[in-house]
């Protein structure tokens, strides 16, 4: 796959995201962090301290009332985060080129929240999770699709 120079890589995943930038050229990337975030979002158990409760209703004939799974929301707040920095950085013209590397779940997440700046620089997604891979790792994989 080639790589625009100057174009942004963005690796997430539900709990962190990593922009690079492509300071080498097209055929050889080099790229370079531009920012990095990480999201502590321990399990649910972990974030909730009581279980679903129960209620008795002559309607619904009682039953547990559903938890929300924290873990879970959390993730996908972390995910409209962080569309809403690629839509303000694409309405800011800090890039022209974008590549989304992420899980098939946070890419569906992300589609759902970015704009049409973003959808008009976005190059490619590729779904897969390569958040704790070195750099040089990331510069393979991308070079080496297609």
């Amino acid at each position: 796959m080639h790589i625009p120079s100057q174009s942004m890589v963005l690796v997430t995943d539900g709990r962190k995201r990593l922009f690079f930038r492509n300071e080498g050229d097209a055929l050889a990337p080099s790229l370079v962090v531009i920012s990095a975030t990480e999201n502590l979002n321990p399990k649910t158990r972990d974030q909730v301290t009581d279980s679903a409760g129960r209620v008795s209703s002559p309607v619904s004939g009682g039953g547990a009332i559903p938890s929300s799974d924290a873990h879970k929301v959390e993730e996908q707040r972390f995910a409209v985060e962080t569309a809403q920095e690629l839509n303000r950085g694409a309405d800011a013209g800090d890039y022209e080129a974008l590549i989304l590397v992420a899980p098939p779940k946070t890419l569906g997440k992300l589609r759902k929240s970015i704009g049409p700046q973003v959808e008009k620089r976005l190059l490619r997604e590729i779904a897969k999770d390569v958040t704790g891979h070195p750099v040089g790792e990331i510069e393979r994989l991308l070079t080496n699709l297609d």
